[in-house]
């Protein structure tokens, strides 16, 4: 487990037990990866992320996070600390009055102090150029603005791992191209999911395809 930060050991998940989304699926993410997941619609990656974090559990095999096998709760809480996940769904990920209340909800979470946490949370608003949004009432902003606001609640936390479902929908060319200069800027590992194209070739290096319920790899992720 040298040098892996979160892996798939021969998992096999299904919601029937007669049709496995995934079949002795095998997947590792080391520091620096920079993965892109493709597959068709119902192959099962965002089905496979919801693993990673252990909002899923495997029928068969286990995830393996920090040299650690991973089974119960308790042993992905201390996951979640490192592994940060942006849903597909912003709505799922936002439920605080205020874009700040949502982003300080993280930090706060991980234990810092209120003061500390609010700072984690400007932070990462100030990263994405939405400083001016930390007294917004979240329910009022659009697509596009709820899906940074839901991206900055994972920066807030500093994760060695980002689990990106869609990042870029909704979003316009300016705030892809922020997002953009962000991940590339960042010292952490990530898997996303995306159909925009020219956005996987920018940001990531390598190429997972999900097909049959296994993982295959491509080097070219523009392939």
């Amino acid at each position: 487990m040298s040098g892996i930060l979160i892996a798939l050991r021969n998992v096999t998940f299904g919601y029937e037990a007669a049709r496995p989304v995934l079949r002795n699926a095998a997947l590792e993410i080391r520091p620096g990866d920079r993965a892109a997941l493709a597959g068709r619609n119902g192959a099962g990656k965002t089905t496979l992320l919801y693993l990673l974090v252990g909002l899923l559990r495997p029928q068969a095999g286990h995830v393996e996070a920090m040299g650690r096998t991973c089974r119960h709760e308790e042993d992905f809480v201390a996951v979640r600390r490192r592994v940060a996940l942006l849903f597909q769904n912003s709505e799922d990920q936002l439920f605080c009055p205020t874009v700040l209340e949502d982003v300080a909800f993280g930090p706060l979470n991980l234990g810092q102090p209120p003061a500390e946490a609010r700072q984690s949370a400007m932070d990462a608003l100030a990263q994405l150029g939405m400083s001016d949004f930390a007294e917004r009432v979240t329910h009022h902003l659009s697509v596009g603005e709820k899906k940074l606001v839901a991206l900055a609640t994972i920066l807030s936390m500093k994760p060695s791992v980002l689990l990106l479902d869609e990042p870029t929908a909704g979003l316009d060319e300016n705030a892809v191209e922020r997002v953009i200069a962000l991940l590339n800027g960042l010292d952490a590992a990530w898997l996303v999911i995306s159909q925009d194209h020219d956005f996987l070739a920018r940001v990531t290096s390598r190429r997972l395809t999900l097909a049959d319920g296994a993982i295959h790899e491509r080097r070219d992720p523009r392939s």
